[in-house]
């Protein structure tokens, strides 16, 4: 049994917003479209949904998202914080170094953490944060590399 958005945001203890419900329904969408948002993107989809809304609101309401659990940040080097509603599972990411393109990829090895450090240094580990970097297939096929071109021609 599938919960809606309002009674996912209440089981976290979170009252439930207009602001609220609608940015996890745009981060559910997101998901089912295999989209990761800025938060520029987030706001700009609640805007459409709701009117007038800030964007100081709209960063509001992911930070308590992602603390209670709901939503994910995803922090690639070099590029703006990314938001995905796909939790719970300890997925990875494949970033696109050109485009910065994200997807998200399925844990190396079982379950959370789904790998293991070679030392803990005393911490219990729960979750490996994974980032995949490369060329997304629409980049390597528009301007492709040295190496790309001379693996074609082989």
């Amino acid at each position: 049994m599938t919960l809606t958005v309002q009674e996912r945001l209440r089981a976290s203890g979170l009252r439930v917003t207009a602001p609220r419900s609608t940015v996890l329904q745009v981060l559910d969408d997101a998901t089912r479209n295999h989209e990761h948002l800025t938060t520029a993107q987030v706001a700009g989809k609640v805007r459409d949904r709701l009117g007038s809304v800030s964007l100081q609101a709209i960063y509001d309401v992911l930070e308590v998202l992602v603390v209670a659990g709901l939503a994910r940040r995803i922090e690639p080097a070099g590029q703006p914080a990314l938001f995905d509603g796909r939790v719970g599972d300890n997925h990875h990411h494949l970033v696109c170094r050109s485009c910065g393109r994200t997807t998200d990829v399925d844990c190396a090895v079982g379950a959370a953490p789904c790998l293991i450090p070679s030392a803990t240094g005393g911490f219990v580990v729960d979750e490996a944060e994974v980032v995949f970097w490369g060329r997304c297939p629409k980049c390597q096929n528009e301007n492709p590399t040295q190496v790309e071109r001379e693996e074609r021609t082989i």
